[in-house]
């Protein structure tokens, strides 16, 4: 892992505990934004509009960096994939199977499953 990948590991991993962080700090919407700080008065540490829009501009700026980071991860898995194709490692390749390439089963089934010791005993 080259250390591009690494740094962007770590920034996915923090920033995804800072969103579930922000996330549960959140007041509901019609929960009062002093309630959590013990009074109307501690409001004014965010502003006079409270916490409520501080912590959601945080949350969604979070969250496009999440996103980012989500798509650049994918962008070197699929490098990694080429990587793994040019070296020469197999890969399993599914063939469709023509009509006229499947041996056809003489007798019954009955027969068949005889020959092959499956058979089961007759209930009478």
């Amino acid at each position: 892992m080259d250390w591009m990948e690494t740094l962007v590991v770590v920034v996915h991993v923090v920033i995804a505990v800072a969103l579930v962080g922000l996330v549960l700090i959140q007041q509901g919407k019609g929960a009062d934004a002093g309630a959590a700080f013990g009074g109307g008065a501690s409001q004014t540490v965010f502003g006079s509009q409270g916490s409520g829009s501080f912590l959601t501009r945080v949350t969604t700026f979070l969250a496009i960096v999440f996103f980012v980071t989500s798509f650049s991860l994918a962008i070197f898995a699929k490098q990694r994939a080429d990587v793994a194709v040019d070296a020469g490692i197999p890969v399993v390749e599914e063939s469709p199977m023509a009509a006229d390439d499947v041996p056809a089963l003489e007798g019954s089934a009955s027969e068949a499953e005889a020959a092959a010791g499956n058979a089961l005993p007759e209930l009478e």
